[in-house]
């Protein structure tokens, strides 16, 4: 079995009002292993992704890239997102940057590369996107499917030890979608460690090389892709016959 490079240990967060979010959720990810967390809306699935990239702070539980804690006040926020990539389903691009910039920024102003270095490193994640002809294109004039492997190839510029994605196509109209998928799907097949919160069932069976079911906040159900269709959890059957009647 590969290396450990994400392990999240009996994980809580509980919101101001008492509203207990993520109850105990405990699972690894190994290198070069992407795993997909599927669950109904308010189910937890964000806020443990949240919680990994110090976005917002768990309650309790530990989280460990390498196993080196860093839900520590100690640890460096910066140095665990330049680690941690993430990729978020509202895409956060800088509307007053162009395509090249947005993606070289973080390149620039976290690791220290010069412009030269940086239009280097961007260029050759651009084009694993398919998005080397909109270099010079501000976000406002791309699809939302263009933003989203854009705000990907940020990710990929930082070299990060795994990425994570927050729905990434919840925001895009379903034309749209596949050209997404499509590139999450060439990341995987080339051994990115990836982290999936996504409604997309199918795309997580057949991308995913392990599935995650959380339900009110725990971890219902794990098991490779095949659970989807197999499923041994009464939860996770009524999840998954809800998800076939709405399609």
């Amino acid at each position: 079995m590969s290396q450990v490079v994400l392990s999240i240990r009996d994980l809580h967060k509980i919101y101001a009002g008492g509203v207990h979010a993520v109850r105990g959720v405990s699972f690894d990810v190994h290198e070069g292993e992407s795993v997909a967390i599927i669950g109904s809306s308010g189910s937890g699935k964000s806020t443990v992704l949240r919680c990994i990239n110090r976005l917002i702070e768990p309650t309790e539980g530990a989280i460990l890239l390498r196993d080196e804690q860093i839900n520590t006040p100690s640890a460096d926020v910066n140095e665990v997102r330049s680690r941690i990539g993430m990729v978020f389903q509202s895409f956060e691009l800088f509307a007053h940057l162009k395509v090249l910039d947005n993606v070289t920024l973080g390149l620039r102003h976290v690791r220290g590369m010069s412009k030269e270095e940086a239009n280097e490193v961007a260029l050759e994640v651009l084009g694993r996107v398919d998005m080397l002809e909109r270099v010079d294109a501000y976000p406002g004039n791309l699809s939302g499917g263009q933003k989203q492997r854009v705000a990907i190839a940020r990710a990929l510029a930082m070299k990060p030890e795994v990425i994570l994605f927050d729905e990434p196509t919840s925001a895009l109209d379903p034309e749209l979608i596949g050209s997404v998928l499509q590139t999450i799907r060439g990341l995987a097949d080339e051994g990115m460690t990836m982290v999936i919160v996504t409604h997309e069932i199918n795309f997580a069976r057949d991308v995913a090389d392990r599935i995650v079911y959380m339900d009110h906040g725990q971890v219902a159900e794990e098991g490779p892709s095949s659970i989807v269709n197999e499923p041994k959890s009464d939860r996770l059957k009524k999840f998954l016959s809800s998800i076939n009647e709405e399609h």
